[in-house]
């Protein structure tokens, strides 16, 4: 009886349909386009999205919604009170662009070019940032139409530097949650959305609990004797040990990791060393990443290399110091609001078109809002009908699909009703 009841209430509780906002919803669609593609082709770097935050805070404004600015340095806050009283929900953007040259021939490509690290570089929307503005841009619009059917606030929640704020500075979502974007009003619950390049478009994928990996940086300084080219036993080759460092790193993974459990990766994404062709220097410098599912897991990775690192260098003549820093904790979907807001996914996308994904070794900061509060975050198809090759996200080739855009609104507008009115 007791169940009963209970799904009789939720019921009652989420009556309302995205379809009920069909015109509204309709409405917008093209406006998300043209919103996204301008965003793309005008990408900003993280911490340094001056003109993408005037263009949200404009057009938040324009709804009548009261606009909070230079949050986390150019985050951007939009608060819509409904007209009845209720919880509070916050939905999430992020807004950032990455240090990449776009190679695609589309008529809004992106041609800017910034500086990063030192270095001029291409600036491009490589990770379908610029659709997650757009969507919820729309989701603003149309929930600011509809104010009669909110019990509660929406807090929409544009975040800088999800990729990672530049060297020595704070950014990104933990600085958002530092400085008390889930407070005044207090979020209840928190939903947010990444759209995918290798998922069909007008699907949506989730998973309970672990759905993303929680993503460290390291530092390796490995230190040896310089050398003539020619004399390598005249010297300690720091280079050489840099190779037996990544070769012992990777069999962590492939030899003392339980990968039955959860996935896990280490990877060495840059390595410096030398000037010339024969000196042997005297250092090197490695940087790399490490992906885990659990933090037990984590914790152990984290020893063996802090033991691994200066042993091999220590074996082959040399020294190595590690430095481990943590970027995002594990992206974790709470199990009781993930169970209640699978059936508002099925409204917006179709029962057929919603399913479950394995755990990803991709990384988000969204979790440290979901450390905080309750959170939701799910996966949107981006890849067009008929593709025959889909590129992964963070390359030149990374290409979405507008019109899987409006689902994407479908469903954070559905999400919200059904949570507010529950």
């Amino acid at each position: 009886m007791k169940k009963i009841l209970a799904l009789t209430l939720l019921t009652i509780g989420t009556s309302i349909h995205a379809q009920d906002l069909g015109k509204d919803i309709a409405a917008v669609e093209s406006k998300v386009v043209e919103w996204r593609r301008d965003i793309h082709q005008n990408p900003e770097l993280s911490n340094r999205e001056f003109k993408t935050a005037e263009k949200i805070a404009s057009h938040l404004k324009s709804l009548g919604i009261e606009v909070q600015t230079g949050v986390a340095h150019t985050g951007v806050v939009g608060i819509l009170k409904g007209n009845k009283p209720g919880k509070v929900v916050g939905l999430r953007a992020d807004i950032d662009a990455l240090p990449v040259a776009e190679r695609n021939d589309l008529p809004f490509k992106s041609n800017v070019t910034s500086e990063f690290l030192g270095k001029e570089v291409g600036v491009m929307h490589a990770c379908g940032h610029d659709t997650h503005t757009a969507i919820l841009m729309g989701v603003a619009e149309v929930l600011s139409k509809n104010k009669d059917k909110i019990k509660g606030t929406v807090k929409f929640i544009f975040q800088p530097a999800e990729e990672g704020p530049p060297p020595g500075e704070e950014g990104g979502a933990k600085l958002m949650v530092k400085e008390g974007v889930l407070t005044n009003p207090d979020v209840d619950a928190i939903f947010g959305l990444h759209i995918n390049s290798q998922t069909p478009i007008n699907t949506i994928k989730y998973k309970p609990g672990g759905a993303l990996a929680s993503a460290q940086r390291f530092v390796i300084n490995v230190k040896g004797k310089q050398t003539h080219g020619s004399q390598p036993w005249a010297g300690v080759d720091p280079i050489l040990i840099s190779s037996k460092i990544i070769d012992g790193l990777q069999t962590i993974i492939s030899r003392e990791t339980e990968l039955t459990n959860e996935a896990a990766v280490i990877s060495v994404g840059k390595i410096t060393s030398g000037v010339r062709f024969n000196i042997i220097p005297e250092s090197a410098e490695l940087i790399g990443t490490i992906r885990t599912l659990d933090y037990d897991m984590q914790k152990k990775l984290n020893n063996r290399m802090l033991e691994m690192v200066p042993a091999i260098a220590k074996a082959y003549g040399g020294d190595a110091d590690i430095e481990i820093t943590t970027s995002t904790a594990i992206t974790f979907n709470d199990l009781d609001l993930t169970s209640k807001m699978v059936p508002s996914l099925e409204k917006a996308a179709g029962k057929e078109n919603v399913s479950i994904h394995k755990a990803v070794t991709g990384a988000e900061d969204f979790s440290y809002f979901q450390e905080k509060v309750p959170g939701l975050f799910f996966i949107l198809g981006g890849m067009a009908p008929g593709t025959t090759e889909s590129f992964p996200h963070h390359t030149p080739d990374f290409k979405i699909d507008d019109s899987g855009l409006l689902l994407g609104v479908k469903a954070m507008t559905q999400l919200t009703l059904d949570y507010l009115n529950m």
